[in-house]
């Protein structure tokens, strides 16, 4: 117990430590970090979130979630941009914002409940093949998606948002905030009826179906708000990036995704944003190391990287910590077990 608390304590400490490097990190950090690699680790994690809030508390892995924000990012640039491709509506950005949103969490509701019976590798290939539906849409409907994509989309965000290239730490801070209020959101969620149930049906679907509980309402209804959280991360992307193409939601945005969640661990909500943190850090300052025999390729590093975490750590660098302290545990509470199991010791 003393471990445990300790183990709470240290989080918890960690976790004000953490939050007050980030709400300075205006002051600390150069111009660079705070617009480019911060930013983008807060909306990446956002996304990361939402795949591992479904991961770790439905027991279901899912390729979908770039494809769910990707749709985010296309909706809201279609509906706000007053020039240049796509259906150009120039509504008002309040409005696009939040027809962006429950057009994607429908969109999700409708995703969830067809793959809402499946499980395991099937679950997975279903919503690869969602993720390869929305990629191929965007790539050939062209009305929606202007073929090469959709640019111009930061100009016409909130003005407390503003244009990234403008004014980066406006952007960096609702990133930040809208980033506590998911991790907040699905720690709430993890807690209520709702969440204990569906953790239930992630351990035991059958058991939880023969009490009474709707096995697929649960995971239709867990896929849907992931895919509002995803939402959320397709909105900050493109006042991120101020443009979205169909390569955004390609094949090779999911699988970043994918290995950003493995990264940070698949069983800790936190493991998303520090796995985007460490793929984005690789992604800028690894790139062009030369590696004997394998040399400089991005690919091959991340891959490399990659192996070693799950080889070392299957629950990602989350699960160093974990791990670390489980060593703890035992190390302190061992000399004394034996004695108490075989009978010889005396009452406590």
């Amino acid at each position: 117990m003393r471990v445990d608390s300790a183990k709470r304590l240290t989080e918890r400490a960690l976790a004000a430590i953490a939050i007050a490097l980030a709400v300075s990190g205006p002051f600390i950090f150069n111009e660079y970090w705070v617009g480019f690699i911060l930013t983008q680790t807060f909306l990446l994690g956002i996304a990361a979130a939402s795949l591992i809030f479904l991961s770790a508390y439905g027991g279901m892995v899912s390729l979908a979630q770039v494809a769910l924000y990707g749709i985010a990012g296309f909706a809201l640039g279609n509906m706000v941009t007053t020039e240049g491709k796509g259906l150009i509506l120039g509504w008002n950005p309040w409005l696009s914002i939040v027809l962006a949103i429950l057009i994607t969490t429908l969109v999700g509701f409708v995703f969830g409940a067809i793959s809402s019976r499946s499980a395991g590798i099937y679950f997975l290939m279903i919503t690869l093949t969602y993720s390869v539906i929305a990629n191929y849409f965007f790539g050939q409907v062209t009305v929606v998606s202007g073929f090469s994509g959709i640019s111009g989309i930061d100009l016409r965000a909130p003005s407390f948002v503003g244009a990234e290239a403008e004014d980066p730490t406006r952007l960096y801070y609702v990133a930040l905030v809208v980033a506590v209020l998911v991790y907040a959101l699905l720690r709430f969620v993890r807690r209520t009826p709702f969440g204990l149930a569906l953790q239930g049906v992630r351990d035991e679907p059958v058991r939880m179906a023969s009490l009474g509980f709707s096995v697929p309402l649960h995971r239709t209804l867990a896929f849907t708000l992931a895919a509002f959280v995803a939402s959320l991360a397709g909105i900050l992307y493109v006042w991120w990036n101020g443009q979205i193409d169909p390569a955004t939601i390609g094949l090779q945005g999911t699988i970043d995704l994918l290995i950003i969640a493995v990264l940070g661990g698949l069983g800790r909500l936190e493991g998303a944003w520090i796995g985007a943190f460490f793929f984005i850090v690789i992604n800028n300052y690894v790139r062009d190391v030369e590696l004997p025999l394998v040399g400089g390729s991005f690919n091959t590093i991340i891959g490399l990287v990659f192996l070693a975490i799950v080889v070392l750590s299957p629950d990602g660098l989350s699960g160093l910590w974990d791990r670390a302290w489980g060593l703890i545990r035992r190390g302190g509470a061992g000399p004394d077990r034996p004695a108490v199991a075989t009978g010889t010791a005396g009452p406590a």
